[in-house]
């Protein structure tokens, strides 16, 4: 079997798995179709395009496997409005697919190359409705807010209470919060006055979210 067809079978794996668990509708499968995964990785780790493990990318940095991306990016419930903010830019392709699914999406990394090499994918694949900012992104950009959506790649030691104000009225956060050397929990939380109602998604084990000065590479 030839690589395309490869992917392929990958994908079809991929959304099997999905619908099982009852998570994924119609234009989420689309857009991530839409977004060739394997262009998002490192040459050595297209196989892996469609799998559930963690893949190396550049700057010592991981992404998730699209298993976790996909719960995480449905339970936003977007929709063609929705200005969104995502703090972890990594290869760019949660912002990608997040881009088909919103109406404006900004991306912080603290690392400028991340953010640099994922410009220039979306602009290879014709997105201009979504932008990659060299930031320290542990305050979300509150300049820029409020946003409809807000989705966290890297692990609050508690809720994020400092990103209630960020979010607008009926928002929607998902983020992992736990202790940054064990398993936290990835949630999503909906934003009713001035405080979260959470609802827990799954386990996972991330990175912890960084306070410090964004890299130069």
């Amino acid at each position: 079997m030839n690589e395309a067809g490869q992917e392929r079978e990958s994908f079809a794996a991929f959304m099997l798995r999905m619908r099982a668990r009852g998570i994924g509708g119609k234009e989420l499968f689309a857009a991530m179709e839409a977004t060739p995964r394997a262009g998002f990785l490192p040459s050595e780790w297209y196989a892996a395009a469609w799998s559930q493990r963690m893949v190396p990318i550049a700057c010592g940095e991981a992404i998730e496997g699209c298993d976790l991306q996909a719960r995480a990016i449905d339970a936003l419930e977007l929709s063609s409005g929705h200005r969104v903010l995502e703090i972890g830019t990594g290869s760019g392709f949660t912002a990608a697919v997040i881009a088909r699914l919103a109406g404006r999406v900004l991306t912080l990394d603290r690392y400028k190359t991340l953010g640099v090499e994922a410009q220039l994918r979306w602009e290879n694949l014709g997105l201009t409705n979504v932008s990659a900012r060299h930031a320290d992104g542990s305050e979300g950009a509150p300049s820029d807010g409020p946003f409809d959506r807000i989705i966290v790649w890297a692990a609050f030691d508690e809720l994020p209470r400092r990103f209630v104000d960020q979010l607008a009225t009926g928002g929607i956060m998902v983020a992992p919060i736990g202790p940054g050397d064990d398993v936290q929990m990835m949630t999503k939380l909906a934003k009713v006055g001035s405080r979260f109602e959470r609802a827990d998604l799954e386990n996972v084990r991330l990175q912890p979210l960084f306070k410090s000065a964004a890299e130069a590479i």
